[in-house]
């Protein structure tokens, strides 16, 4: 489709509709102030995963760039994210990539193919039109994930907070406080000293200065420390050196691509799933309504195009979508201008951060991570909703003990076991009684996984009354989609009915089944025999006769 007022198609910069000249002003603000946060932030992200810090320096150039022209948020800001980085690094730890003898350098050719897996799977999802389903993934899944991403990357930068270089982020929790044991042999003070001042400022500034860049000013800081100081000499490390430049475009490495592609699936679910959060908290009244299947598309496109110039898997962020918020965004061109402030980093600031410490990035990954760990959360739930307790509880243990990879998919089985059994079970309405005749209502539709529960509670409503029942008129209304397997079951139903000495009529049947069911003989007889009626009212006519 193509807007009538602009000329260009209806998918392209839909944040532009209606776009007002003065909300420029603002737009460039908030892009500027979110990039302040992002781009650092976004580059601790890349050391989570064992990767370059450029490479999620790339990840704020490109999906940032796809998604403000394909994104329906208007404020979201759109990069890598903790849950998204840790991930990421376990994938590439669980292929055997990223701890290979060429450094993190040698995993870039996986970190194309598996960006590239996660695209191509939102993609897949938008074209079977997933959008609303994958949405229905339990918050408690959601929840436990987080907690055990955070726990796991809080643990997992100890070691380089107090001076080690290990990285063990991805390797999983238990690894990691081994690391940090080994670590606490050797700490290095002029490390943690920068390390605690560092987590001390960006807490404080984020408690009581919201509105100022934390991650921007511990970075600056950073770099002037190492730059008037002898700290490097003392033991302090830097991160590896940056080079100048954009991302070229990269080519997969496809080794390692059935291994990759288990990650990439929880990947693009918890990327979807951030991402729609993210959209739907932020956006105000008046802005246009979240569509599941748009964003699906632009996240699948976002990921595609950022994997071929080297860039990690993206997804919207909570932090600096709130900031770019807050900063007043009214539209995508606010992540254009992040995009922009990105490429100068890129071309002209990469010899400064070649100044910056590991520890720096340690503590900003710290403070961003230790907020998923919502202990307060997992406690009212378990006196609010058990199950979601437990679910979260389990996911949480899971990803601890046997990592996040395990932990999303247990979450995934545990939501669809949830709705399964929602599905299973039966909402049946007694509506009206009347000489013998007993209407019941069917409160939903009948699928393959709830036919037999539902004719079982039938038969056991009919049979269990304090008088007898001669006919059952049953009210089926929301049966808009009739399979075989419904129609035996109704065929059942009625013969175990029959077996009572009770006669199943049918109401209010829909159109639609009505085409699929006249042509199964059991349909014909009852039909035929005067037991199809138009309304409940006819029915209980019908059977009291």
């Amino acid at each position: 489709m193509t807007s009538a007022t602009t000329g260009r198609p209806s998918w392209l910069l839909p944040t532009l509709a209606g776009y007002r000249r003065r909300w420029l002003g603002r737009d460039v603000v908030a892009g500027l102030s979110a990039g302040a946060v992002v781009v650092p932030q976004a580059m601790a992200y890349a050391t989570v995963a064992n990767l370059p810090v450029q490479v999620g320096l790339y990840t704020c150039i490109v999906p940032t760039a796809v998604y403000a022209l394909l994104g329906g948020s208007r404020a979201m800001s759109v990069s890598t994210t903790s849950t998204i980085a840790t991930l990421t690094a376990t994938t590439l730890v669980a292929a055997g990539i990223a701890t290979g003898a060429g450094g993190p350098d040698a995993a870039l050719g996986s970190l194309v193919t598996l960006t590239l897996l996660v695209g191509a799977v939102l993609l897949a999802a938008r074209l079977l039109g997933l959008g609303a389903l994958v949405e229905n993934i339990s918050g408690a899944t959601v929840l436990g994930v987080k907690i055990g991403v955070g726990a796991t990357v809080a643990v997992g930068q100890l070691p380089t907070l107090l001076g080690e270089t290990e990285n063990v982020s991805g390797a999983g929790f238990l690894r990691a406080l081994v690391a940090v044991g080994r670590a606490l042999n050797d700490v290095n003070g002029p490390t943690a000293v920068l390390s605690l001042a560092s987590i001390l400022a960006l807490v404080l500034l984020k408690r009581f200065a919201p509105r100022v860049p934390g991650p921007l000013l511990v970075v600056a800081a950073g770099i002037v420390i190492v730059a008037v100081t002898s700290a490097e000499a003392a033991g302090l490390r830097l991160i590896d050196p940056v080079p100048s430049g954009l991302p070229r475009p990269t080519l997969p490495e496809l080794t390692h691509l059935g291994a990759l592609l288990p990650g990439a699936l929880a990947i693009a679910v918890m990327a979807f799933l951030e991402s729609a959060a993210v959209a739907r908290g932020i956006r105000r009244a008046p802005e246009p309504a979240i569509d599941s299947d748009a964003e699906l598309l632009a996240a699948g496109a976002t990921n595609a195009a950022g994997a071929l110039f080297g860039a990690m898997p993206a997804a919207g962020g909570f932090s600096q979508s709130a900031i770019n918020r807050g900063a007043g965004a009214r539209s995508q061109v606010s992540g254009l201008v992040t995009v922009a402030l990105a490429v100068a980093v890129a071309l002209f600031l990469a010899p400064v951060l070649s100044l910056l410490p590991q520890a720096t990035l340690a503590a900003m990954v710290v403070v961003a991570v230790v907020g998923l760990i919502d202990v307060p959360m997992l406690v009212r739930w378990s006196q609010i909703s058990p199950p979601d307790f437990w679910i979260a509880f389990v996911v949480a243990v899971v990803g601890l003990s046997a990592g996040l990879l395990a932990a999303v998919g247990v979450g995934v089985v545990a939501t669809l076991a949830l709705v399964l059994r929602e599905i299973n079970t039966p909402r049946l309405e007694v509506t009206e009684w009347r000489g013998g005749a007993l209407a019941v209502h069917l409160g939903q539709g009948l699928y393959t996984a709830n036919a037999l529960a539902n004719e079982r509670a039938l038969v056991h409503l009919a049979t269990s009354q304090d008088e007898p029942v001669r006919a059952l008129v049953l009210d089926v209304e929301r049966l808009d989609v009739v399979t075989m397997t419904v129609l035996d079951a109704l065929a059942d139903l009625d013969r175990e009915l029959a077996g009572h000495g009770i006669e199943l009529h049918l109401a209010r049947l829909p159109g639609s089944a009505v085409e699929v069911a006249r042509h199964v003989p059991w349909y014909q007889q009852v039909a035929a025999a005067g037991r199809v009626h138009d309304s409940v009212e006819d029915g209980l006519a019908a059977a009291a006769d």
